[in-house]
């Protein structure tokens, strides 16, 4: 087709400009709007969607498909606005294997009529993305080596069937691109912990390759899309070919363990021995964070910020989650006790994980490895790298062992729910007790594993621990209101524990 030719012409020497984004997102706006608000990684802004502006776009066509990129400004009617990173896939026709990924037809312009699908599930148009990235210098994205690892045409592309708040895709399970759905200005986090752990040769990371970014400099800026530094838009490392996420090895073995009759069942044994062996790990990650970049005494000027960062984040939080009212005060006096233990001085600080939890890691054939270095997703970007006790990293894993006990229990037992009537509360009470005894048993083994292996003891530091484990569960509070209400109870339930000096 003539006026594809074209358009290849035109979007290859680099990306369009507003005017041409404009006129090429136009006619999908119509599907696109109500398609993007049910989209994990999406964020649920007050107000209604507004507006849509692209800043950046590039066309990659190939065969029979058209890749669309496009960083956009989202706006929403509370004045929020957001910057997200969309792969948008056109066809005349929808072949049968990607009806689940449609979104709707273009209404208008130059692809009226045609299918608009969520590229990352389509593989033809993942290939082009890598290929065209790693090899074309006309390209309008490029991938930035960080090492030789061939980046093969070949290689077949899957997408990995996660809820999370990114999309990854798989080549030929030797190499994984992680797209970042809300590109942010400047270094990204991810990039700079993975490059430096590439370099110390840390054996529980995956080795970083490279990242994606636009050919034309900065990817549309801050959040108003002017101007800016250059964003990241992907991560590409090594494949890790795992057994299953710690979180679902943890739930899956807490529901064993729950179901046990007898308490010498084998299920009381089944995770402590991974959950040991995960503490080990994740010292040696801390030991290799601590060659790749400096440690530091916390200084009482650092102390108070941090501190006063700590109620800030309370006083926005129990706005936000009236419940968190009533353990506000206790929660306080956490943070008050921590302030005069780390003002004390001897508080060593360094990089983290910074949102460390069972989902976070993978159980391979080498043991235990760590992903995905992004923090906190809810916190700004120039926060996530600064330096602090490693114990915050021990305090979110420590956090994540409650909330598997916790899934596994929700969770439907054999042979269906459990009556709600009171014949079926001793039951109830027992799978509770399990729970608990589950979590209690596999935190142990962690912090044991931790200690072993050269990291701080956590029962040497109640304080510091413990603040930092309510300072998780009060920004779980936030996440689960936002997004899981029903899984609110959970983290109120650690914090009336840690209020209560359980």
């Amino acid at each position: 087709m003539a006026g594809a030719a074209t358009r290849e012409d035109r979007t290859t020497r680099g990306h369009t400009t507003a005017a041409e984004g404009d006129r090429l997102l136009g006619p999908l706006l119509p599907a696109l709007r109500p398609w993007l608000v049910t989209r994990r990684w999406f964020s649920q802004e007050s107000g209604c969607l507004q507006d849509i502006r692209p800043v950046s776009t590039a066309v990659l066509p190939g065969g029979g498909a058209v890749l669309l990129h496009a960083v956009v400004v989202v706006r929403h009617t509370s004045s929020a606005a957001r910057r997200y990173q969309l792969l948008l896939g056109l066809r005349r026709e929808l072949p049968a294997r990607l009806a689940a990924a449609a979104i709707g037809q273009a209404v208008g312009g130059e692809w009226d009529g045609w299918w608009l699908y969520e590229a990352t599930e389509d593989p033809e148009s993942m290939s082009r993305l890598l290929d065209s990235a790693a090899h074309e210098a006309s390209s309008p994205l490029q991938l930035v080596r960080c090492l030789d690892t061939p980046v093969r045409a070949d290689l077949a592309a899957r997408q990995l069937r996660l809820e999370q708040s990114n999309t990854s895709v798989v080549y030929g399970d030797r190499l994984l691109l992680k797209l970042l759905r809300r590109p942010e200005d400047g270094p990204h986090p991810e990039v700079a912990v993975l490059r430096a752990l590439t370099e110390v040769r840390s054996t529980r990371t995956p080795r970083l390759v490279g990242w994606l970014r636009l050919a034309d400099g900065p990817g549309g800026g801050g959040a108003d899309g002017s101007g800016g530094a250059e964003s990241v838009l992907g991560v590409l490392t090594e494949f890790l070919a795992a057994e299953g996420t710690g979180w679902e090895l943890a739930v899956r073995q807490a529901g064993d363990f729950l179901e046990a009759r007898h308490p010498a069942a084998p299920a009381v044994d089944g995770f402590h021995v991974e959950a040991r062996a995960l503490g080990a790990a994740v010292a040696e990650l801390h030991s290799a964070l601590a060659e790749a970049f400096p440690t530091v005494r916390l200084e009482p000027g650092e102390v108070l910020r941090q501190t006063a960062e700590l109620a800030r984040s309370l006083r926005s939080a129990v706005r936000e989650v009236p419940r968190l009212e009533a353990y506000a005060g206790r929660i306080a006096g956490l943070y008050e006790d921590y302030e005069k233990v780390a003002l004390r001085g001897d508080l060593t600080a360094q990089r983290l994980h910074g949102d460390l939890h069972l989902g976070q890691v993978l159980r391979t054939a080498e043991g235990w490895k760590v992903i995905d270095f992004e923090g906190e997703p809810l916190r700004p970007v120039a926060e996530r790298g600064l330096p602090q006790p490693a114990l915050r990293d021990v305090a979110g894993m420590l956090r994540s062992f409650d909330y598997a006990a916790r899934q596994a229990f929700a969770a439907r037992p054999p042979g269906g729910e459990l009556p709600q009537e009171p014949s079926a509360a001793p039951e109830r009470r027992r799978r509770a007790r399990r729970a608990q005894a589950w979590a209690v048993r596999n935190r142990r083994a962690f912090t044991a594993g931790y200690t072993a292996a050269g990291g701080a003891d956590p029962h040497c530091h109640p304080v510091v621990l413990h603040a930092f484990e309510a300072e998780k569960a009060v920004y779980e509070a936030v996440y689960e209101a936002r997004h899981r209400p029903d899984w609110l109870p959970i983290p109120l339930a650690a914090l009336q524990r840690l209020v209560s000096g359980r």
